[in-house]
């Protein structure tokens, strides 16, 4: 985890042009992923521009101090598709996409001023090292059915997985990716060190275009991996979501808006808990404890402000990324100046239809490839993080054994429309266990 570049400095601007790419390419696969799954014409481009907007204001906020790029939030899924299903027309939805974002953000806000007010040391007490440890593995082991599915070719339907079409050809490309981001990584020499992941990907999507073209001369569908029907309808300014969700203001009344509170807060709460542990895990990695300086505050007001803002224009709120952690901890490169240029990058590649458009045809059996690194990295982070505990004591065996078994096990609850996902489980239970079991003194 050695870092090259620490927070404060500055590579040269070619190298940042690249970082920057490289850390958009982490990132891409789940920020435009949401928008798709969502549906209702949202638009992976305004997705893209929000989560570049989203995470300028973050940086604002953390006065430039904190190296995490904010990107489309998976845990709201279910409040969005609520926003839509409650909807008497799809300006309404939009509109009640963009007052849900407003009502997380605002969890966030209150929560910030109480940090504030009473500091971190309560936030410290109910999460030490022995419990955010292992919810931090727990975030990166909790994506590795997606990360193997996508390389591996799996679909699911209904309860149960099967090999798509295309697994022969996906596994060969995903594992290539793979292969070449750690030889890149671990053999590479000075510039080739830092981007392992941009030469992985380009690997893979060398070897998927290959099988592509030779499964068109063939007429082999299991051999086309990669759709080029993206360059046929380019769309060069995206659809931002309050365009169309001024349109539905007048069709909003207090039902509709009690649901989408109802919808949209208990899950901030459940997105401040994932909050806490992404900052944890990058405070590790630079060495600099970010709850204390800038402050948890600060990170917080960031976030929800910034996912304020991307929704506002992407329709989906933003939340750190853990991609974007594993990306600055194997490459070395904690710049915030290469995080203030993805954004901008980011930005800018929204109008630029045909890089929007080939960004959307990397198969996702490569972005499975890079995802294995990734979220084994963050894994192995929150492990790292559990170094110090002593694990002889059974008071601290027993919270660390129910962590990982309560969220790799997928214990989640759902209430109505309301979803508290196995990390945020997980993370409860443990806290509680600590609590119950830290008034027993350390054994000889």
């Amino acid at each position: 985890m050695k870092l090259i570049y620490n927070v404060k400095d500055k590579p040269k601007f070619g190298q940042v042009i690249v970082f920057a790419i490289q850390q958009l390419l982490a990132i891409l696969a789940a920020t435009i992923a949401v928008p798709a799954i969502i549906g209702n014409g949202m638009s992976q481009s305004a997705a893209l521009f929000g989560a570049g907007a989203g995470t300028i204001v973050y940086l604002l906020f953390t006065k430039f101090q904190s190296p995490v790029f904010l990107g489309s939030s998976f845990a709201f899924l279910g409040s969005m598709a609520t926003a839509f299903a409650g909807a008497a027309s799809a300006s309404a939805g939009y509109m009640g996409i963009l007052l849900g974002a407003v009502f997380a953000g605002l969890v966030y806000v209150v929560i910030a001023l109480i940090v504030k007010i009473a500091g971190v040391g309560w936030i410290n007490k109910l999460m030490p090292p022995v419990v955010i440890g292992p919810t931090v593995a727990i975030i990166g082991l909790s994506l590795a059915g997606n990360a193997i599915g996508d390389t591996v070719g799996v679909a699911k339907e209904g309860s149960s997985f099967v090999m798509n079409a295309h697994a022969g050809a996906c596994i060969v490309c995903g594992l290539v990716t793979l292969f070449v981001t750690m030889l890149c990584s671990v053999f590479g020499k000075k510039m080739l060190k830092m981007i392992p992941f941009i030469i992985g990907i380009v690997a893979g999507y060398c070897v998927a275009t290959i099988f592509t073209l030779i499964g068109n001369s063939v007429g082999n569908d299991a051999l086309k991996i990669i759709d080029f029907s993206a360059f046929s309808n380019l769309q060069w300014i995206p659809d931002f979501t309050f365009v169309t969700a001024f349109k539905g203001v007048s069709e909003i009344d207090g039902a509709y808006i009690g649901t989408i509170a109802v919808a949209y807060i208990p899950v901030a709460f459940v997105v401040f808990a994932e909050h806490i542990a992404d900052h944890k895990n990058i405070s590790s990695i630079i060495e600099t404890d970010l709850l204390e300086q800038p402050g948890l505050h600060r990170t917080l007001l960031g976030d929800g402000v910034g996912s304020m803002v991307g929704a506002f224009f992407g329709g989906c709120p933003n939340t750190t990324y853990g991609e974007s952690i594993g990306c600055v901890a194997i490459s070395g490169n904690a710049s915030i100046v290469t995080i203030f240029t993805t954004a901008i990058l980011a930005i800018i590649a929204s109008f630029f239809a045909p890089f929007v458009a080939f960004l959307s045809t990397i198969p996702s059996c490569v972005m499975g490839g890079v995802c294995i690194a990734l979220y084994g990295f963050i894994a192995v982070s929150g492990l790292k993080m559990v170094q110090g505990v002593d694990l002889n004591q059974n008071k601290n065996l027993f919270v660390v054994s129910a962590i990982l078994i309560a969220g790799i096990g997928g214990m989640a609850l759902t209430f109505g429309k309301i979803t508290i996902t196995s990390i945020a489980c997980a993370l409860i239970l443990g806290i509680i266990v600590n609590l119950v079991l830290s008034r027993k003194k350390d054994e000889e």
